[in-house]
């Protein structure tokens, strides 16, 4: 009956897996934000994988070893994150299989003793709550498993991991398949699904019962495993010997010892005396009759056991002298065990492995476990009873040398110290017996003296570029013969004259030719013109759109050196008649603008104010819409105080009409802060002592008491009265916790007031300098910054550059999508207006799809793979010689998926300056460290072409070269620019479905985390807080842990950087945080685990994170988006 519960509920589950197969995904395991993704691996998944790799052979332990550690270590260099699980009860899979019991427990405790890596062995099975606690607290991004065991019933094992691990929303990555390049890691991923987690909670009862089914299964499995070997003695009988075993040990050999010793002799000390109980208890039981009477009717003797432990310690002696070297060279013996042998080597593998399962005795003995991987070697030990069975018999005596037989002897003698129930025989001879250990076979050696075995070597080839790349290597390194078969082999017998393809027999073509052409850029046909003037219109239609600023017309300059922007300005000592009148007129026309601005301001002033009264949201847009158009200090001052005090007003009245209410609408507190926050920090110097009144008593209204005295001391102490009045108008909260919690996003950033002569919009921060200083000094830059940080701004600086030097020059723009050209395109088209020679354009277009202006024009759009087919190109070299800047945008895609090797390609072909922009690189230093090393090669060659170039000159000869190359010198240095402040802090929200409508809960970034990993590897670089959440964080430990130390001094209003701050600005925030981060981890470190695993709790949110439902609510989502004036916005589907 049980069996067919397990049956049949296994071929469902197993039904299930097999449907999923076909929708796994085959993508990289890892990218960019790989620290922040920690993941599992089944340990006997691993195990499986690697004995089932087609380069091992049984026996070869050390071998099996090595193809673990490649693995793992390969992980480790992809910036993987993870722990190794062991199940107990998967061990029941291998009572079928002694040798790779030993091995499984071997591996584990190599893993644990000689590597960093974190190994658990403490999980009794899949199903049990504490893998289920481990899991919710370590939330792992994938587990990896194998999908196909040794046999059936471990193949079900791993069924109900992968059920099991679907359940609790990991995704599985299957073992099989994977493969491996530079930067990623490729495999199957099948993801947890809603309808696997409802498959599991429908069968929860059915996959308890058929586990405990199949371990009770396998649990009669070990019992018909030890009974022929083992006779009466349990399991945990021999288990008390294995640990008598091992003690005694550690009396014999005080001193201490190696695991191969230790091994080797506790296992055939364990083994003869197993052997020596077993051929003594030969009476069978009721039970066992039939099995026992099977072993014992080819039962060899007690000194054959003998025989085979001698031959064991001689092995373990040769592993202990011979190098590795020596080893790989041995011959191969073809013969197997004889089949007599099988019982002694079962239970001698029996035995080695309740030996490693007691190494534990060991704990306080000087053990050295560094060889646990190599404890033993089939292939020597087949050689050495080979050579004692045929070839010592036959007169073939070896000399083994002084130093390995006195090892020998020292190890048998120790065996016979440990065996202690009977006398063992001596060392010498090493076979006493006549039986043969293998089986006789005509070829008993594995004969390869008559297979051809190629010559291994390059074909020999001539080229000079890889003759110079390689230098002397090539001297060193075997070539083969021109009539060596391999190499005439590859001789065609037809001739290739190279004008078809060698697949396709095609004709050749250029790939840019073959690209569908929008417009015959010579057609002077009406219509035609037509269209490209229809096109250029849309383009400069479409580019406004995208951003607001006008059209800068772009004129020729000659190239002057640029100034350097970065340092102190000196003061000429006399200023030419031209410059003085330049600044007068220049001063005149700035007051003449004021005075319009002024003029402008009187006539809305009364409108917006009365809108300010109406409707204080409309109004401040009002406002702030004037601002953006302002550019007079003393308007903007007018406007904003105007502001204020509206703002003032308006919370006054909200105050008195919600007065004996718990709640009050605090977005108008927020607006009077935000106002002050304008005035004090842009026009401080402006304010006279009115102003600065009226900011205090805002302060005052609000409930900052003290900040207003800081700004504007009280002349008179005010009475009780007036104090009560005005706390009724208080937020009820100080300024810094205010300012955090409701104010995040209006938060100051530290900004440069001086203005760059090079920027005529606005300020430019000092990174963003040191950009335009890269571009003025012909350099190159890797540029990582979020998104919307203003890094693109370096691009256009760029491209204007280039578009003033000259009506040749030429910028490249390498985006990754289509969608991306055409939003660049567009946006170049409307930024610059260039009058250029017929024929020449300022902007062109290649993809795939189709492609205009492409090789006429000064700035070309384009995607990496069509940039690739320019630069390869032989006969368009001539315009690649007129490319001056590159720039790469999402230079991320460097380690994508698809296209990668191609933006390599890009990058060290391209012989001009570059920039690399990116948002999202998690190693710019070693992107720049390369890309340095690249631009040093070019440097030399540059170097060398122009060495030859002035050498033709001086001979009179014509140089191939156009008459500005090499004129325009670049800077071979490579910057690295790093910017980590977003203008806009980025919260995440969990949509859910309660009571039948859309529900949104605020995602604390720390609730993504677990203690394990913070302890490890601390906060992700990448994982960042809004003020709120600081705040939030704050809250949360304070009240996990009432008697928190620093509790006081990491209170808002104590924190220092906010100490008496009138304006707490980003960077604030930012110290804030990082203070908040430092303490919680300190806790972690110092024993406070479970505060701040309750501190991580409290801040996960409540929502009910189930899909059901979810497609046919969508149309309420958008509506709800649209009430919270959240519109619009993007949604991804995920097909299921």
């Amino acid at each position: 009956m049980e069996r067919n519960v397990l049956t049949t509920f296994s071929q469902e589950m197993s039904q299930l897996i097999l449907n999923e197969m076909p929708k796994a995904e085959y993508s990289s395991l890892f990218n960019d934000f790989v620290e922040s993704e920690f993941f599992l691996i089944d340990g006997d998944s691993l195990l499986i994988t690697c004995i089932c790799e087609i380069s091992f052979k049984p026996g070869q332990n050390l071998h099996f070893f090595y193809l673990v550690e490649r693995y793992l270590v390969d992980l480790i260099s992809k910036g993987g994150q993870f722990t190794i699980v062991f199940f107990k009860d998967a061990e029941y899979a291998y009572f079928n299989f002694p040798e790779l019991l030993s091995l499984r427990t071997a591996l584990i405790l190599h893993l644990q003793k000689n590597t960093t890596i974190d190994v658990r062995t403490t999980f009794s099975r899949c199903l049990s709550k504490e893998w289920g606690s481990f899991l919710e607290e370590s939330y792992p991004y994938f587990l990896i498993v194998a999908d196909e065991g040794l046999n059936d019933l471990q193949t079900q094992l791993f069924n109900f991991l992968i059920i099991h691990s679907w359940a609790r929303k990991v995704n599985v990555v299957l073992s099989s398949g994977q493969e491996s390049d530079v930067l990623c890691l490729y495999a199957y991923l099948l993801p947890s699904m809603y309808r696997h987690q409802i498959f599991s909670w429908k069968n929860k009862q059915n996959i308890k019962d058929a586990y405990t089914t199949l371990l009770n299964q396998l649990e009669r499995f070990k019992l018909s495993a030890l009974a022929p070997l083992f006779g009466s003695l349990k399991w945990n009988n021999i288990t008390e010997e294995a640990h008598k075993t091992v003690s005694l040990l550690t009396q014999v050999w005080p001193e201490g010892s190696d695991i191969r010793r230790v091994f080797c002799v506790t296992s055939c000390s364990l083994s003869l005396r197993m052997y020596h109980r077993f051929l003594g208890n030969r009476e069978p039981s009721s039970g066992q009759e039939t099995e026992i009477q099977q072993v014992n009717s080819n039962c060899l003797t007690l000194q054959e056991m003998e025989d085979l432990c001698k031959l064991h310690c001689l092995t373990v002696v040769f592993l202990l002298h011979l190098p590795l070297s020596q080893r790989a060279c041995a011959r191969v013996i073809t013969s197997h065990w004889a089949e007599d042998m099988k019982p002694l080597l079962q239970m001698k593998k029996w035995c080695e492995y309740f030996i490693l399962r007691n190494i534990h005795t060991f704990e306080f003995w000087n053990l050295n476990l560094i060889h646990l991987s190599d404890l033993n070697d089939e292939l020597l030990l087949k050689n050495i009873a080979f050579y004692y069975e045929n070839e010592n018999v036959k007169g073939l005596h070896l000399n083994l040398g002084d130093t390995i037989m006195k090892d020998y002897e020292y190890l048998w003698n120790t065996v016979s110290k440990l065996v202690r129930d009977f006398e063992v025989g001596q060392p010498f001879p090493l076979r006493t017996t006549k039986v043969c250990f293998l089986e006789k076979k005509p070829s008993p050696i594995k004969d390869s003296s008559n297979e051809m075995v190629p010559n291994l070597g390059f074909i020999p080839t001539s080229s000079f570029v890889v003759d110079k790349f390689a230098g002397d290597i090539l001297k060193d390194l075997p070539f083969l013969k021109s009539d060596d078969p391999i190499v005439t082999s590859l001789v065609k017998q037809k001739e290739f004259d190279e004008l078809v393809h060698w697949h396709s027999h095609k004709p050749l073509s250029d790939d840019y030719d073959r690209s569908r052409c929008q417009f015959d850029e010579k057609s002077r046909d009406p219509r035609v013109l037509r269209s490209v003037q229809k096109y250029h219109v849309f383009q400069r239609f479409y580019g406004n759109s995208l951003e607001t600023v006008s059209s800068k017309i772009i004129v020729t300059q000659t190239i002057k050196s640029k100034k350097d922007f970065s340092g102190p300005k000196s003061k000429k000592a006399h200023e030419t008649k031209a410059e003085i009148i330049a600044r007068e007129n220049k001063k005149r026309l700035f007051a003449r603008e004021e005075q319009k601005e002024e003029q402008k301001w009187n006539a809305l002033s009364f409108s917006i104010e009365e809108q300010l009264k109406e409707n204080l949201h409309s109004g401040i847009k009002s406002l702030e819409d004037f601002l953006k158009s302002c550019k007079s200090s003393c308007v903007k001052l007018q406007v904003e105080m105007v502001g204020l005090t509206a703002c003032l007003k308006a919370w006054k009245e909200h105050c008195r009409s919600e007065e004996g209410k718990t709640t009050k609408d605090l977005s108008i507190a927020v607006q009077v802060m935000k106002r002050i926050h304008s005035l004090m920090e842009k026009y401080s110097e402006l304010l006279q002592e009115d102003d600065r009144q009226l900011i205090a008593r805002c302060l005052k209204y609000l409930g900052f008491d003290e900040l207003a005295s800081s700004l504007h001391p009280a002349q008179d102490a005010e009475n009780d009265v007036k104090v009560k009045k005005r706390n009724k108008y208080s937020v009820g909260i100080g300024p810094a916790r205010f300012q955090l919690q409701y104010m995040g996003h209006y938060l100051i950033r530290d900004e440069r007031k001086d203005p760059d002569p090079r920027v005529q919009d606005f300020i430019p921060d000092t990174w963003q300098r040191e950009l335009l200083d890269v571009v003025d000094k012909n350099e190159s830059a890797v540029i990582v910054a979020p998104t919307s940080s203003g890094k693109t701004y370096a691009s256009y600086y760029c491209m204007e550059k280039v578009l003033k030097e000259s009506d040749d020059g030429v910028v490249v723009y390498v985006a990754p999508t289509k969608a991306l050209v055409n939003q660049v395109a567009a946006t170049v088209q409307n930024r610059f207006t260039k009058n250029l020679p017929s024929g020449e354009v300022l902007c062109g277009v290649f993809t795939r799809e189709y492609r205009h202006d492409a090789l006429n024009c000064q700035v070309l759009i384009t995607v990496p793979a069509c940039f690739e087919i320019l630069l390869l190109a032989p006969h368009r070299q001539n315009w690649v010689k007129k490319i001056r800047y590159v720039i790469f945008d999402e230079v991320h895609c460097l380690g994508g998926e698809i296209g990668a090797e191609i933006w390599e390609h890009l990058l060290v072909m391209i012989r001009c300056p570059f920039l690399a922009l990116s948002a999202t690189i998690s190693n710019p230093e070693h992107l720049t460290e390369w890309l340095q090393s690249v631009k040093w090669y070019w440097k030399q060659e540059d170097k060398i072409i122009e060495n030859n170039t002035a050498s033709k000159r001086h001979v009179g000869r014509q140089a191939g070269f156009p008459k500005d190359y090499l004129q325009v010198k670049q800077s071979y240095k490579v910057r690295l620019v790093l910017y980590g402040e977003r203008y806009n802090d980025l919260e995440k929200h969990v949509c859910s479905i309660k009571h039948g409508d859309i529900h949104f809960d605020h995602f604390h970034p720390c609730a993504a985390l677990t203690t394990d990993h913070i302890e490890r590897y601390g906060f992700p670089p990448d994982l960042t807080l809004s003020p709120r959440e600081s705040i939030q964080l704050y809250d949360a430990m304070f009240q996990i842990w009432k008697s928190w130390p620093r509790a006081q001094e990491l209170c808002p209003e104590n924190f220092i950087h906010f100490n008496n701050k009138l304006v707490i600005k980003k960077m604030d925030a930012r110290k804030y945080e990082e203070s908040l981060k430092a303490e919680l981890t300190s806790w972690i470190k110092n024993g406070n685990v479970e505060q701040a695993r309750m501190v991580l709790q409290n801040l996960s949110p409540e929502a009910d994170l189930s899909p059901e439902n979810m497609i046919t609510m969508f149309p309420l989502l958008v509506e709800k988006l649209r009430k919270m004036e959240k519109l619009p916005a993007l949604f991804f589907f995920y097909s299921s």
